[in-house]
């Protein structure tokens, strides 16, 4: 079993930056890919930003220039670094890891979220 821990959500002004953390524990033997996913009210939940085993980087182009993924895989954390943060990024943001064990039987793991609210 893998357990998710979010952290770093809070309320912020326009303009600001927040990092986000995700720590994974657990039976993990191989992280193939860790993302965060971000659902407004009363919207669609969409992909953030994603990275790869390999690296490859895939960001949604709502937040191309100011967001950055990033992990530390000796940790099992994975970051997203939010700067020059506007009124539509206000979400609750999920972390995913997509984890194989040792059978290389693939799973998703979701964190629980975590609040991110940007308001003058």
């Amino acid at each position: 079993q893998v357990q998710l821990v979010e952290s770093g959500g809070g309320l912020v002004q326009p303009g600001g930056s927040l990092t986000l953390s995700c720590t994974a524990s657990g039976h993990i033997f191989e992280i193939r890919a860790t993302g965060w996913y971000r659902q407004a009210p009363g919207k669609q939940r969409e992909l953030a930003a994603a990275i790869t085993s390999s690296g490859t980087l895939n960001y949604a182009d709502s937040v191309k220039g100011r967001f950055t993924i990033s992990r530390d895989n000796a940790k099992n954390t994975s970051f997203l670094q939010m700067n020059d943060l506007k009124p539509e990024d206000t979400a609750v943001y999920y972390c995913l890891f997509v984890v194989a064990g040792r059978d290389a039987y693939v799973q998703d793991y979701w964190g629980k979220g975590t609040q991110v609210t940007v308001s003058s």
